[in-house]
């Protein structure tokens, strides 16, 4: 008998050992062929990085110490008695001690720098590096991080290395989600058990028993089934992650993989990114109470959510801090100071979620003609752009406020407008503005609404005007009379001034300053209108407009972009700079991609210009733009 059990599990049960073997080894090979090229190349689509300009400031410049403590606090800086650490500042009476962080810019990378501000008056007086004793002629902080370029997934983050992450913070990960992190092969026997005698005590599910890797796979390959197919396989990747890759690499990932949160329409992902969402700081600048809210909610993000559950979130803080204490990974002192500190969190605005959207429109506009590659763009580019916050700020007050008044005194209940804020000498677009409500996302009235410009066209009619100067000067008289003409068709046009008064006679300054339409229609007939059309394109209007008397009136339908533009190049003395809100790019590695070109041409006579500037400012005194 037992030879015929001998003879069968020979002929039987080795052979389909063999061949059930083979089929994990298969298997297994087949689930490393599935690991390796996402773990080992791009694990993540990561949103490109939009910057503002930073604010640079120079000995002698007049800028107040509100203005340089707006900007620190603004990029997350620490108000301290004494500056230690990178990231803090301290105010005197008429300084600012400042430690301010390192930042790879467009034009090269700037360590840190601990530095005295000192004012007289509105001024600063001097600019100290205190590290050296040296005098600084000017001193740049990094620009502010105004949103980020998340793609079609919704998920957010930003990715950061070993190197990035306080020590003390990895500690705290490794006790409370995976204490044997360091020792396991991927898979605990001892940690499933453990989970599973503690949940049958329990009558439910109070212990899990997944280590970091095995909820790394689970995140990176796998879907939310339930099932013992999907946890065999989670294991097996788990034990090839763990034999393919370092423990550093395997927590540096689940670092920069796990969820923390939910901003808004957007998933936030990884440690480096909670770090800016929750505290607005980067990660290497978390105290220990913060360290240990980020650790406390991977438990469960959305239930201990420290902005809208505090007191639960601090609970659970305050049990990672002593399970540290117990580990005798911080001593008492430090556990108990680190317990009585309130819970802190960032207001809400240092990811600047859907800020300024009309803005960010034209800079994705701009992104898709420099890099077309989309997936170029989702890799974790750096994007600094002309952006003013200030201005900006300033502009959507200003533009909501004057369309609320316009809106109440004529009766109107949905007024609109828009508003584009350029820098006259570069170029750079400070502000846009694309909607009464700023902060609505949709159709960018700015780039996109094209409206009749009227009165802004006069300019250009004057302009063909005065580089006659053998037949019009400023103090030229015009007529201010009645015209009528009759097109092709036999329609009759007569335009009126916008009191519908005849004067006579006007010099062209005060034309100009009245904004007149009469002088203006004969300026206009008398000096050509194929030549105001040319003008028009000189200044920057890059699309057709037709050869018509009407076009004197401004009958041309354009953006507020396109009138900038224009607008912009009279302001520079009659040199033409194309309008922009992209000035450099650079790779996640901080290499050089692309850089605005400093193009620049004399479209217009610059004496002309000049004297068109000197008549358009009085139209700001005394004029029609007077309010």
């Amino acid at each position: 008998m037992l030879k015929k059990v001998a003879s069968w599990m020979k002929s039987h049960f080795l052979p389909f050992v063999i061949a059930f073997l083979t089929l994990i080894a298969a298997y297994v090979v087949y689930l490393d062929a599935q690991i390796k090229p996402h773990f080992s190349g791009n694990k993540w689509q990561v949103p490109a990085q939009v910057y503002a300009r930073p604010l640079t400031f120079a000995v002698k410049e007049e800028i107040s110490q509100k203005e340089i403590i707006d900007e620190l606090k603004l990029l997350g800086y620490r108000r301290q008695r004494t500056v230690e650490s990178v990231g803090e500042y301290a105010v005197g009476q008429t300084s600012v001690v400042v430690y301010r962080r390192a930042f790879d810019f467009a034009d090269g990378y700037a360590s840190e720098q601990h530095v005295r501000i000192r004012w007289e008056d509105t001024r600063i007086a001097s600019i100290t590096d205190l590290a050296t004793n040296q005098s600084l002629l000017q001193l740049r902080f990094e620009p502010w991080l105004v949103t980020r370029l998340v793609s079609g997934n919704r998920e957010d983050r930003m990715l950061i290395t070993l190197d990035d992450i306080p020590p003390l913070l990895v500690e705290a990960l490794v006790m409370v989600e995976d204490k044997d992190f360091y020792t396991h092969w991927g898979v605990n026997p001892l940690a499933i058990a453990r989970a599973l005698l503690a949940n049958i005590s329990a009558g439910r599910k109070v212990q899990g028993g997944s280590t970091l890797t095995q909820q790394l796979v689970k995140n990176l390959y796998l879907s939310r089934e339930q099932s013992y197919t999907r946890k065999i396989k989670e294991a097996l990747m788990a034990l090839i992650i763990d034999a393919r890759y370092s423990k550093d690499a395997i927590i540096q990932a689940y670092l920069n993989e796990v969820f923390v949160g939910q901003n808004g329409g957007k998933a936030v992902h990884g440690f480096g990114l909670g770090a800016h969402f929750y505290f607005d700081r980067p990660i290497n600048e978390l105290n220990l109470p913060e360290m240990a809210t980020l650790v406390g909610m991977l438990k469960g993000p959305s239930y201990y959510n420290p902005k809208r559950a505090p007191d639960r979130t601090q609970e659970r803080r305050d049990l990672v801090l002593r399970i540290l204490f117990e580990a005798d990974k911080i001593d008492k002192a430090t556990y108990l100071d680190a317990i009585n500190q309130p819970l802190k969190v960032a207001a809400g605005d240092s990811l600047a979620s859907g800020q300024h959207p009309a803005f960010m429109d034209q800079v994705s506009r701009e992104l898709s003609q420099v890099l077309a590659d989309p997936d170029i763009r989702q890799s974790g580019l750096k994007v600094f752009t002309t952006l003013d916050i200030n201005a900006q700020r300033r502009a959507e007050k200003a533009l909501s406020q004057r369309v609320k008044n316009l809106a109440k005194a004529r009766n109107i209940s949905a007024l609109q407008g828009a508003m584009v804020l350029s820098d006259i000498r570069s170029g750079g677009i400070r502000a846009i503005i694309g909607d009464a409500v700023p902060d609505t996302k949709g159709f960018n009235r700015a780039l996109d609404a094209r409206r009749s410009i009227g009165s802004l066209v006069k300019p250009a009619i004057y302009y063909n005007a005065l580089r006659d100067a053998s037949h019009y000067q400023l103090a030229s008289i015009i007529p201010d009379a009645p015209i009528v003409m009759e097109d092709e068709r036999g329609k009759r046009w007569a335009p009126q001034n916008a009191d519908k008064q005849f004067r006579g006679e006007v010099r062209l300054l005060d034309a100009l300053t009245s904004s007149y339409n009469l002088p203006a229609v004969q300026v206009a007939l008398d000096t050509g209108i194929d030549n105001l059309v040319a003008t028009l394109a000189e200044l920057g209007i890059d699309e057709p407009v037709p050869s018509l008397p009407a076009i004197a009136l401004g009958a041309i339908n354009l953006s507020a972009l396109q009138v900038n533009q224009m607008y912009q190049t009279l302001a520079n003395e009659g040199v033409y700079r194309p309008l922009h809100t992209v000035s450099a790019i650079l790779s996640p590695r901080n290499q050089l991609l692309w850089a605005h070109s400093d193009y620049s041409e004399q479209r217009i006579d610059r004496q002309v210009a000049y004297l068109l500037n000197y008549a358009l400012h009085k139209v700001t005194k005394e004029g029609t733009a007077r309010q």
